[in-house]
């Protein structure tokens, strides 16, 4: 008898296991008044983003072509037509994502909020499948974005972004377009397609492999640091949308001096300048 109560005792244990351990069920999409979700991989639910972190897309200076290129590949969407999946690269702080979300916005305002934006964050790649088993219900149209997507040694999570891109038996949903912001043109580390070089018996047919995932993005929009002049105008378009004139502060003096320290420009060092700006003013920036 004893023996049979820790056998049922043992049996209920790995049951529990089993069950902590199987994948949660997906539930129904509850959008309501949203348009702007981050999937909680974990849950297997999309947490509702009250009021997303963007800035108005006038703003955005020195990427005009990549603005309206990536404007025209989103409304397409919006409105029921065929459009790409979107790899925006280039130099850090460069407005990468902050133009997909602002372009997101500006969208939905032209489209009558037909646009579901959903983050999905770079370590739950893995998870994709199950996110678009629960997207292919819906009747809305999503745009995922992933923000500063890449890939190092012994990460095979790329392949479950392949099958999304293109691939796989289903194939993406209809009411689905994937958008990635990255550092890397190629979203591979070079160290990790050198390895791949040295290591692989084909070595070209395993680089391939690699490479071919940045391919499979149908829109490429590459991103650079801006000149002296750019740098100027980003930083007197903070100042005029907020209001920060002071005639006793020399702007394009600090602006400048600001970049120095930073080793840089771009639109994140010209946001950084222009929030020491509104501080040392006694203002706020909403």
């Amino acid at each position: 008898m004893k023996n049979d109560n820790e056998l049922l005792y043992a049996l209920d244990r790995i049951a529990t296991a089993l069950e902590s351990m199987a994948p949660k069920p997906t539930q129904a999409i509850k959008i309501g008044s949203f348009d702007a979700f981050v999937w909680e991989a974990n849950d297997c639910c999309l947490k509702p983003v009250k009021k997303v972190n963007r800035i108005k897309i006038d703003l955005l200076q020195g990427i005009d072509q990549q603005k309206k290129l990536l404007s025209d590949n989103t409304k397409q969407f919006a409105n029921g037509f065929s459009a790409n999946n979107a790899l925006l690269w280039g130099a850090r702080g460069t407005g990468k994502s902050s133009l997909v979300k602002a372009i997101h916005a500006q969208t939905n305002k032209k489209c009558f909020k037909n646009l579901i934006l959903i983050e999905i964050h770079r370590e739950d790649i893995k998870s994709l499948p199950r996110l678009l088993e629960l997207l292919r219900q819906s009747e809305s149209r999503f745009l995922l974005f992933c923000d500063d997507l890449s890939f190092d040694n012994e990460d095979d999570s790329y392949k479950s972004l392949k099958g999304l891109l293109e691939g796989g038996i289903e194939g993406r949903p209809e009411n689905v377009i994937f958008y990635a912001t990255s550092n890397r043109r190629h979203l591979m580390s070079q160290d990790m397609i050198e390895n791949e070089k040295e290591t692989a018996i084909h070595s070209s047919e395993s680089v391939e492999e690699k490479v071919s995932l940045s391919d499979r993005f149908g829109l490429w929009l590459g991103f650079h640091n801006c000149n002296q002049d750019t740098y100027f105008s980003i930083v007197e378009g903070y100042v005029e949308q907020y209001q920060l004139i002071d005639p006793a502060i020399d702007l394009r003096a600090e602006a400048v001096e600001w970049s120095i320290t930073r080793g840089s420009r771009s639109g994140r060092v010209a946001w950084q300048f222009i929030q020491d700006l509104a501080g040392r003013l006694g203002k706020k920036l909403d």
